[in-house]
């Protein structure tokens, strides 16, 4: 259960940078939202359920809120969230939230939009509002106390207070999953600066941390993203996170910033692939970038050229070669860490029927169509020759 001041003992600091942020709104800003409210409230219906017979509670916890407002004055995703839960019937009555930012000013405006609110009073549990820096005594509340089921956003707009112990603390418990907003420009600079030596080992580990850096000497921008970006995954993975899934924001040709999901389930896995594969800019033959670009969307062509659809139908039958398994198992079994999504799987061993390279059970003719096209249920057996 998270306690009633989880943070306490930190005092109140200056706002970190970047704070600007909610100085006005962006296309990226505008996606970022989306996804994180998209998936939150995913989340808390698959959760429910369960946590209605355990505990009757869930939460949603952001430890670098802001001032719950732009200053276009368009509500930013605290204040949505909680417009949301009131006006759903488990929410109003189950949801528990924490709301932190180190600047006193946004924690102050943020406290008077919430309580602001139309119906804020439905809420069964008050939204607690901190004004704190994330550091040590976060890490440590985290990685000691169970917490209740709960969706965590870690933003800190740089890399202060983000750490792979933070991360680890917010997933380790059931039901509980992460996002949280990787600064790749400014970690791609910091990992070449003494000064943020302390930051980059906490946010990679000490180890890991030294390898990268001797890693992505002398590398190309692109092969010091892939680099980076593959580390802080096994990184998290290290620490318990099976389930790593990033999402790029570009300006122009280069990656600025990334938001990473963390997950131990499968299930969320799946749901979040979804969001971030129908808020990609591109597609290649239906194969989201996992990207928000809008130079991308306007140039597609060079993302078209990696043909991302005919290497998974070259693969299937190599990977399971002389396996039968449900359609569910070859996805499950296949997809994680790749940008293929159940719909995916489904249109390449519909087209590997028809090529007569896997025999399904029913087969096709035996199977329901719908808009014009068999159908490939989960349950449906494949054998590869």
């Amino acid at each position: 259960m998270l306690a009633s001041n989880p943070l306490e003992g930190v005092q109140g600091n200056a706002p970190l940078a970047g704070a600007k942020f909610f100085d006005e709104r962006s296309d990226q800003s505008e996606t970022k939202a989306r996804i994180i409210q998209k998936y939150f409230y995913a989340w808390a219906k698959v959760i429910i359920p369960t946590t209605k017979q355990h505990g009757k509670k869930i939460a949603y916890i952001d430890l670098y809120a802001g001032p719950g407002r732009y200053k276009d004055g368009a509500a930013s995703t605290p204040l949505l969230v909680l417009e949301h839960a009131i006006n759903d019937k488990d929410m109003c009555s189950m949801l528990v939230t924490l709301f932190n930012d180190a600047s006193k000013d946004h924690s102050s405006n943020l406290q008077q939009e919430i309580d602001a609110l139309p119906g804020i009073e439905k809420l069964k549990f008050k939204p607690d509002v901190q004004c704190n820096e994330v550091g040590a005594d976060a890490e440590k509340f985290f990685a000691e106390r169970n917490i209740i089921p709960s969706f965590t956003f870690v933003d800190p707009f740089g890399y202060k207070g983000l750490s792979l112990k933070i991360v680890n603390g917010v997933i380790k418990d059931w039901g509980c999953d992460c996002v949280f907003f990787f600064n790749y420009g400014r970690i791609n600079a910091g990992l070449s600066n003494d000064k943020v030596k302390q930051h980059m080992d906490a946010l990679f580990g000490v180890e890991r941390a030294d390898n990268l850096r001797k890693k992505i000497e002398g590398k190309t921008p692109d092969a010091r993203e892939t680099l980076i970006l593959e580390e802080l995954s096994q990184a998290i993975k290290g620490m318990g996170g099976k389930f790593v899934l990033p999402f790029r924001f570009k300006r122009g040709a280069r990656t600025s910033h990334s938001l990473v999901f963390v997950s131990k389930a499968f299930k969320g896995y799946e749901i979040m692939k979804g969001i971030m594969a129908g808020e990609s800019s591109t597609d290649d033959q239906g194969v989201a970038s996992f990207t928000y670009s809008p130079a991308d969307a306007s140039t597609p062509l060079l993302f078209s050229l990696l043909q991302p659809f005919d290497k998974l139908l070259a693969d299937l039958p190599k990977v399971f070669a002389g396996e039968t398994l449900a359609m569910r198992q070859i996805y499950e079994n296949h997809s994680v860490d790749t940008p293929y999504t159940d719909k995916n799987y489904k249109e390449a061993l519909r087209q590997l029927e028809a090529a007569e390279v896997i025999t399904a059970d029913p087969p096709a003719a035996k199977r329901p169509k719908r808009a014009g096209s068999v159908t490939f249920a989960d349950h449906v057996k494949v054998t590869f020759r």
